[in-house]
């Protein structure tokens, strides 16, 4: 009798044991479950509304680097006041297969790992998309979880919104320097004449800050600036405004 209620109470334990881990499994696939359903919901909503503020800019101003401004810079332009040469420098300087992948530029991380095969020093291989849902809702500094939920985040986006959308997204919320937001804000910060009033050359450089805008300088420009300027304008002849047609209706 001992032995068998010795052989019963393993079993209740044992019992409880697959309980509590099916409940554990089960509230994580819930948790799983909740987190997917509102980031599918964020990004339907902010395919119709401009956001107003975003991940990046919220972790830069709770925890301010360095020199960050006690005020940001910002203001929100609409896609068709946004000048095509502005559209067509950022998506010739970051992303020049942006009309054509779904998020992620399978032929650009394939050039990426042959440049490592090779020795090569490593460069970005992120979309515009990916960027854009980095800036929205994830963290600036690189790593494999931020990269793989960036990857994530990305095909939600090209799913849920059209390529014109997203251009219009990238282009107000990316950073051109401390706290400094959006083509319209560089603009102003840089050259301080309004969007609509710059040369070629100048939409350019601002171009050539991307990605990394705290290191370089548009006005004045430093060597780099001038040279990724000049390339980034070859760029934009290539590829010509008839290019970005099918994205921005213009």
């Amino acid at each position: 009798m001992a032995v068998n209620r010795g052989m019963v109470r393993r079993k209740n334990k044992q019992g409880r044991f697959q309980r509590l881990y099916k409940g554990f499994l089960k509230g994580v696939f819930l948790l799983f479950l909740t987190i997917l359903l509102l980031l599918l919901g964020s990004i339907l909503a902010l395919r119709f509304v401009d956001p107003p503020t975003w991940s990046l800019k919220l972790q830069r101003e709770l925890n301010p680097p360095v020199d960050y401004p006690l005020v940001s810079r910002h203001e929100w332009w609409d896609l068709e006041i946004i000048p095509p040469t502005m559209q067509l420098a950022v998506v010739a300087s970051e992303d020049q297969n942006f009309p054509h992948h779904m998020g992620i530029d399978l032929a650009a991380i394939q050039q990426v790992l042959d440049d490592a095969g090779e020795g090569k020093t490593l460069r970005g291989a992120s979309t515009l998309t990916q960027q854009t849902a980095k800036n929205l809702f994830l963290w600036p500094h690189r790593d494999w979880s931020r990269k793989l939920l960036e990857g994530g985040l990305a095909l939600m986006i090209e799913l849920l919104w059209d390529k014109r959308r997203i251009l219009e997204v990238y282009l107000n919320i990316v950073e051109f320097g401390p706290g400094v937001y959006g083509v319209a804000a560089a603009s102003e910060y840089w050259y301080r004449l309004p969007l609509d009033h710059l040369t070629i050359n100048q939409m350019a450089r601002l171009a050539a800050l991307l990605p990394n805008p705290w290191r370089y300088s548009a006005e004045p420009p430093t060597a780099y600036i001038r040279e990724r300027a000049g390339w980034i304008e070859g760029q934009m002849v290539q590829l010509g405004y008839v290019w970005l047609q099918p994205i921005t209706g213009r």
